[in-house]
């Protein structure tokens, strides 16, 4: 068995544990400062909101091969400029394709001249072989937004029904809930701090996560559970069988963020580092960061908010108490624990007969001489331990006692029996 299975069936039998819940306020900490680093990135550099959620009209220019470098890049965005158009005055330019052929060119809402203009002045590039363009209004980049938020308030309400439903837990929905908050806040404000581009692929792979992460809540919270049915037997407080769950799930979550981090991950490099933009990059970043949040979240924020909110029961606060009472006992035995002498004991167990360590064996050790209360003394350097017909020749000899002399009675025969 290799040492990670090896741990993961320390942590789950309980002989190794990593004291999750009793760390609370380390985690909570830890959490802070990454929410407070996100949300700084959503007040301050704000969200790059693409195309489809503020409107406005996208270029696609086509170079050959290779063509479509940073030269290309540069010139284009300059070219846009100089038609001197207030909503063309700071345009989104960037390669595109795997190929290296083709760029992107975003602006503002362009009126038809306006467009016909913009579109002159990128065909004037030298290189240029095609270009296409596609208008999409402010209004269909509301409604987007706005199917987006009803989406995600729909499955928040759908996560607190199936949670309390399944566990007959509120306490459970709640934890689950702030966690779910947790994660979406550090992927929104992940995209803000990269300056990646809000897309309507985005707002599929920040559902998704929520997903992931509530799963992974749901199979913690389900070995809770399991664990805290027989607190009376097992004489533990309602923190230490939590703490126990997390530990037995820990090795799941970690493979199974893992198994699912690596593929994302190599989307996400082929999408920036390939492709150079479009809805993989978008979907590959939402997945990848909501996905390494949701499973901190469900070991070392959701569990520990749960034994918070449990722990203001009256009937946990009273079982928790009878554990540490229980703990805190005294054996009525004093002897209990004292271990049952055995054939095979070896020599330095046996309480008759100690030896201390690396010392002379007890049978080879001076016998103790008898006190005066006993029948017989050992001379030194006899065995330690005699019976009948072994006693040493140095024994003291049987003294003579006042009935030696004296007739011993007899049994008489059943026919002289009651006679004088």
């Amino acid at each position: 068995m290799s040492r990670l299975a090896r741990l993961g069936q320390s942590l789950y039998d309980g002989r190794v544990s990593i004291d999750f819940v009793g760390r609370k306020w380390l985690w909570y900490g830890i959490s802070l400062v990454i929410v407070l680093v996100a949300m700084f990135g959503l007040v301050g550099k704000q969200l790059n909101l693409g195309i489809e959620f503020e409107g406005g009209v996208e270029y696609r220019v086509s170079f050959a091969a290779g063509e479509a470098d940073d030269d290309a890049v540069t010139a284009i965005n300059q070219a846009v400029r100089d038609t001197e158009i207030d909503n063309a005055s700071a345009p989104i330019v960037n390669t595109s394709g795997s190929n290296g052929d083709l760029i992107r060119v975003q602006t503002e809402p362009l009126s038809t001249d306006e467009s016909t203009t913009v579109d002159e002045a990128i065909r004037a590039v030298d290189g240029v072989e095609d270009l296409s363009s596609s208008q999409i209004g402010p209004s269909w980049g509301q409604q987007v937004a706005d199917r987006a938020l009803t989406g995600l308030v729909v499955f928040l309400v759908l996560v607190v029904l199936l949670i309390w439903g399944y566990f007959r837990e509120w306490k459970m929905s709640v934890a689950a809930i702030v966690a779910l908050a947790h994660d979406l806040i550090i992927t929104v404000g992940v995209y803000a701090l990269s300056g990646f581009e809000v897309t309507p692929a985005t707002v599929t792979g920040i559902l998704t996560i929520l997903g992931f992460s509530l799963y992974d809540t749901v199979v913690v919270f389900d070995k809770v559970r399991e664990n805290t049915k027989a607190l009376g037997r097992t004489h533990q407080t309602y923190a230490e069988a939590a703490n126990l769950a997390v530990n037995q799930t820990l090795v799941r979550s970690i493979n199974t963020s893992i198994v699912a981090l690596l593929p994302v991950g190599a989307l996400l490099y082929v999408g920036v580092f390939t492709l150079g933009s479009g809805a993989l990059k978008d979907l590959a970043l939402s997945l990848f960061v909501g996905m390494a949040a949701g499973a901190y979240s469900s070991i070392f924020i959701a569990t520990p908010l749960l034994v918070q909110l449990k722990e203001r029961e009256r009937g946990v606060k009273a079982g928790d108490q009878r554990a540490r009472s229980h703990r805190s006992r005294r054996p009525v035995d004093p002897y209990a624990a004292v271990p049952a002498f055995r054939e095979d004991m070896p020599l330095a167990d046996d309480p008759d007969n100690p030896s201390p360590a690396g010392g002379v064996p007890s049978d080879q050790a001076p016998a103790r001489p008898v006190s005066e209360g006993g029948n017989r003394s050992v001379a030194p350097g006899a065995p330690g331990r005699v019976s009948a017909g072994e006693r040493p020749g140095t024994a003291r000899p049987v003294s003579g006692s006042t009935a030696a002399g004296r007739p011993q009675p007899t049994r008489k025969p059943r026919s002289r029996r009651g006679r004088g």
